[in-house]
Formats: structure tokens, sequence, C-alpha cells
């Protein structure tokens, strides 16, 4: 085992503190800092999926994360006329020995400020500090940052760009990349306070792109002791692109609700939920193709800022998770910082990219597009005779696979 190197995390979002964790746990001096002025519960759903939720329980924060999170029990998948398509269960229901969670992003991001300051420390996190330039020198990684008070400097052996995906220290090392790769979709979020349906913790993926797709899950249980719960949703619908990367951009109504009006389901009343909503978020569904390094000698990447992918597949924040134990285990096992990045390079890079791909062609959502294509987009009288089981486990046991997730993968 190496000396530990001290650690610039730039970037307080949920693969910077969680990085923070790992590197603390293992003995690895480390700080973050963050541009925003202040850490809130902003945004919406995300889903941690086991190997993600391994490395949170490895962490020690499983009870936490049963306490804000719903356990998702099952996968379901619906045409637009309601129709079950398909089924399956997931996280502990389907035997891994770590749940997957549905959770809201600016709750887990919470629990991950409270974690890294009782750990590592109140001024582990230092706020309202924004990086406008990253350099280096044969010794260190320098970040040149801007405050209220001004301009200053911080160095460290190895900074890790954290920045999500307006990362500025991405740009710095690809000054010439050029603008995202846009899908052709936008997608429309909300979150609603409504009676539990299905199960009370089943995740939903029903239509398809081309008259209108939603996923639909519960964030938060019980709220407030009403028995409600807290139900995400997302709609996606194929537009021209309609606004840059910025998760907190608000959308309208009108924009979203007309593909979805006739989807009173005897389980769910959709247009109802969408209209529950206080505040509707919009965001355009983009990526960018993978880069052919992270790692330019003391500075790399990490999570979004590293591998931003199409928002499909429920695994975003979960790589980032997987990026920071990689780069932990690397830091502490390589004497030479310099190598250890490029060893996390390696290792991350090529399957963090298959990822990315994937979530262009056939994430899980996929098996939708394929019964609207074989229906034409109509009723069908028997799911048998439009796909087989057989058919659905290709693309979902693929993706698994591809992904990290698989059974085998994270058998003990």
């Amino acid at each position: 085992m190496s000396t530990p190197h001290d650690v610039l995390i730039v970037g307080g979002g949920i693969g910077g503190l969680t990085l923070a964790l790992q590197l603390h746990r293992a003995g690895v001096p480390c700080r973050v800092v963050e541009e925003a002025p202040e850490l809130r519960a902003l945004g919406v759903g995300i889903n941690i999926l086991p190997h993600a939720s391994r490395e949170l329980h490895r962490l020690g924060l499983g009870p936490e994360l049963d306490r804000i999170a719903v356990r998702t029990r099952e996968a379901v998948f619906y045409n637009r006329f309601g129709q079950l398509v398909y089924s399956e269960p997931v996280g502990a229901a389907a035997g891994y020995e770590w749940p997957q969670y549905s959770v809201h992003r600016g709750d887990l991001q919470l629990l991950l400020v409270d974690a890294v300051r009782a750990r590592l420390g109140e001024d582990a996190i230092a706020l309202g500090r924004r990086v406008v330039e990253v350099r280096q020198d044969d010794r260190r990684a320098v970040a040149v940052l801007e405050d209220e008070a001004g301009r200053s400097e911080e160095s460290a052996e190895v900074l890790i760009g954290c920045d999500g995906v307006r990362s500025v220290v991405r740009a710095t090392l690809y000054p010439q990349e050029g603008p995202p790769r846009y899908s052709g979709c936008t997608m429309w979020r909300g979150a609603t306070l409504a009676e539990p349906f299905l199960t009370g913790a089943s995740m939903v993926r029903a239509g398809w792109l081309s008259t209108g797709k939603m996923v639909i899950y519960p964030i938060r249980d019980d709220v407030n002791g009403t028995g409600k719960q807290l139900i995400n949703w997302v709609a996606e619908l194929e537009t021209e692109q309609r606004s840059g990367r910025d998760w907190n951009r608000d959308g309208a109504l009108e924009d979203v609700i007309v593909p979805f009006e006739d989807w009173h389901f005897d389980w769910l009343d959709v247009p109802a939920l969408i209209r529950g909503t206080e505040r509707i978020l919009e965001y355009p569904m983009v990526d960018q193709d993978p880069l052919p390094r992270w790692s330019f000698g003391r500075i790399s990447l990490l999570g979004d800022a590293a591998h931003p992918m199409v928002p499909r597949g429920s695994n975003g924040a979960g790589q980032a998770i997987l990026d920071t134990r990689v780069l932990t285990e690397r830091l502490i096992d390589t004497a030479d910082p310099v190598e250890a990045l490029r060893a996390y390079d390696e290792e991350r890079r090529e399957a963090t990219s298959a990822v990315v791909r994937l979530n262009r062609t056939n994430p899980p959502d996929a098996i939708l597009r394929e019964v609207y294509e074989r229906t034409g987009d109509k009723p069908f009288a028997r799911i048998e005779d439009v796909m087989s089981d057989s058919d659905f486990e290709a693309v979902l046991g693929r993706y698994r696979t591809v992904a990290g997730y698989s059974r085998e993968a994270l058998a003990p």
C-alpha cells in the first residue's frame, strides 16, 4: 500500500461527496470545493442500482438510505394503453444482497453532505468557491478559485473533476470538444404527492418516444405521516433541441401534458399526476462521445464530468459511485499518483463508454420500442404473441451485464 496522496475534489454532487467518503475511509486526505453557496435538496428522483447500493452500504450508509428512500421491488413495463408488457423483481426482491433504491436526488446529496461533515469535519466542504482554471506541474495540481473575496488558489497532489455535465475541468482538458450530442428527445420531470400505486415500490416505464414515454416511481414514503408518497415522474417526447444542460431549468405544463391526456389507467391517473406537480423541470436528452482519456498527469475526471450519458437506465449516479471505489483503490495501491490516475482511467473509461453507447441504443426501455414497433402502436390481445420472456430478458440481461450489476457480477 502506498503513502496516501492528498486529493482536491472539484464538485460537491453525488460523485464528489461519495469520493470524499471513500478516500476518508481509506485514510487519504481530501477536501471538496463546490460552486454553490449552499447545498439544498434540489432536483427530483434517481435510482441507486445494486452495484452502487453495495458501495454506499459499505460506507455505512445503509440505515440512512432506508430512512430516506424507497426500496424498489419491481420494474414494470406498460404500453400507452395501460397494458402490462413485462414485469420483473429488482434489488433485494430479485435476490441481490443489496437493495435497489429510488430516492430524491437532493435527499441523497444532503445525506452525503452530513456524512462528509461528520467524518471529515465541518470544513471538509468549501461552498461558494467556483473553479475557473486548473493547471499542474510535476509535483502539484492547482485550482484557481473565485468567491466573494476574489481569486485564490488551492493545490493538491491530485485534482479530480467531479463538476458535472458542464465541467470546467473537462473543458480545460478538452477545450475544443464542442457541444453535447442531442438524442432528439427532451424530458420533463416532476414529483407529486399522491397515493401509492401498484406495489407502492414499483418502477414503471410506459409508452414509447414516438407518442410519449413515461417513467414513474415513488421516492419518499409516508410523507408527513399521511400515507401518501412523493411520486417521481419523467416524460420524454421527441422534439427539436430546446435548452442547454441545466438540471434545474423550469418547464411548462402545456409543453408536456398533451400526449398523456388519455393515460387514465386503473393503476394510475397519469395526467392528474403531472398536473399535481408544483414545479416541472425540463432537460434535453444529451450525452457526449466517450473521451480517449480522462487522466492528464495529476488531474482526472469522475462521474458526469467524465462520462455524461443519456439519462436512461437509471445508471448515471451509479456509475459515478463505482468510479469512486476504483479511483480510491488505485490511489492507495499505487505509489505514483500519475500512474494511479492512469490505471483508474483505463479501468473505468472502457466500462462507462460501453454504458454511454448502450444508453443511446438499447437501455432497458428498449423493450417498449420493440412492442411499439411489433404491434404498430396498437393494443395487443396477448403479449406472448408479441414478445417472449426470453426476448425481454435478452434486452434487460445485456444491460445488467454491460452496466455491471448482473447477479453474477455482484455475487458474494
